[in-house]
């Protein structure tokens, strides 16, 4: 139990007060969402460039920070895909997720990102922030029920492969997500998922999302406390994640742990 005492006085207050917290992964754990945004704009400007839109003024290159943020961050695949084409005018049919990589239908690009993305995942693998790392090994220390819950198909692997999947007690990947057939944020519905297999309720739950939709998410879903990762720093995104539903916002989520005393 002291030890327990010990690892809550290291949270920041509002963190400290919790029964649980839950996280999404990619740029809130590991540093996927880069790789991520990456994919994206290989496969984006392909299908620019072979479906241009009619007015000149949308057919600029996938912005791996703007448009990835507004459009696609958090998303589930197909979704985002969508989000960002009918941004765009790009006039492509659905297709589905089955469809072979490509640039015809919508699904065939969202398959080509994520051609893109496995041949990057299976190459050097994807890192954990160490700061990241210091909070879920202080939580852990503090009793305190994690989970992961993330719109992407390879977040088990991506926990595994950077060394931190047994620090959580759950993951709601999006595997799961659609076996259950939850919608994606910024419906809160993985986010409930993941607090409900935690056996905590929301209002005492916190959510730490680095996306738009997620930060949303965690609004709509009446959590405790709904944290921004804005890891680009970029002009007005923290705005952006307090706006969209955030109560807090933080570059690196060794923010959230208190300062201790040196000597």
């Amino acid at each position: 139990m002291r030890r327990s005492g010990a690892a809550r006085s290291s949270l920041v207050p509002r963190l400290s007060a919790v029964r649980a917290v839950v996280l999404d992964t990619d740029g809130v754990i590991t540093d996927s969402a880069r790789v991520h945004a990456a994919a994206w704009k290989r496969a984006f400007d392909a299908c620019l460039r072979d479906h241009p839109p009619a007015d000149r003024r949308q057919r600029g290159p996938f912005d791996a920070q703007a448009d990835y943020l507004r459009y696609v961050d958090g998303r589930p695949r197909l979704d985002g895909a969508t989000s960002f084409l009918v941004s765009r005018g790009v006039a492509v049919p659905a297709g589905t997720r089955a469809d072979a990589p490509g640039t015809g239908t919508v699904g065939a690009v969202a398959s080509l990102k994520e051609q893109f993305y496995v041949e990057r995942l299976r190459g050097p693998g994807i890192a954990a922030y160490p700061g990241s790392v210091r909070l879920l090994r202080t939580l852990r220390s503090a009793s305190i029920p994690l989970a992961a819950a993330s719109a992407s198909h390879h977040a088990r692997e991506v926990l595994t492969r950077a060394g931190v999947l047994d620090l959580f007690d759950e993951l709601v990947d999006g595997a799961e997500a659609a076996d259950l057939g939850l919608p994606g944020k910024p419906d809160p519905a993985l986010f409930l998922e993941a607090a409900r297999r935690l056996k905590t309720p929301a209002d005492r739950t916190a959510i730490v999302e680095d996306a738009l939709a997620g930060v949303e998410a965690g609004r709509r879903g009446g959590f405790g406390l709904v944290i921004g990762v804005d890891r680009t720093a970029g002009p007005g995104t923290a705005e952006d994640l307090l706006r969209h539903g955030a109560d807090m916002v933080v570059r690196d989520l060794a923010e959230l742990l208190v300062p201790q005393p040196k000597g």
